[in-house]
């Protein structure tokens, strides 16, 4: 990783779709929003004004495979939905092994008082923010000067 990058990271799901911006100098990330979706397919304008609003340079969508690294029905749709993304927004997409970042979402979620009613209060962001917080950690430290 040669400079500071802005990166923003999607939870692909087939009702909502969790996002989180975050960055390579800080190696952080904070959850952004949840957007709906139907069956898969997101609202793109919502998806387009947040990419111009927060201007990243790197787009991260979480691969949901499964615990033995085999490929998933949806695992084949957000790879689908990361082509998308960068077809339609002309950024570098990196997906990202998500495997437990729901499961430990949830946890955090349950620790911070959550009631468990994830349809009326969805966590997909916080869940983005973890995969976006993976791939910081797997990326070589800048080095400074």
């Amino acid at each position: 990783m040669a400079k500071y990058e802005t990166i923003m990271a999607f939870d692909f799901g087939l009702r909502n779709i969790g996002v989180a911006i975050g960055n390579t100098l800080s190696r952080t990330a904070e959850p952004l929003t949840v957007l709906s979706a139907k069956d898969g397919v997101p609202h793109w304008p919502s998806i387009i004004a947040l990419t111009e609003e927060w201007r990243p340079n790197r787009l991260l969508v979480g691969l949901p495979i499964n615990m033995d690294g085999s490929e998933s029905e949806l695992s084949r749709r957000a790879t689908k939905f990361s082509r998308q993304l960068e077809g339609r927004l002309g950024l570098p997409v990196t997906l990202v092994d998500e495997r437990l970042s729901s499961r430990e979402a949830k946890a955090d979620a349950f620790a911070e008082g959550h009631r468990g009613d994830f349809v009326s209060n969805p966590i997909d962001d916080k869940a983005a923010a973890i995969i976006l917080v993976t791939w910081l950690n797997d990326q070589p430290m800048m080095p400074s000067g």
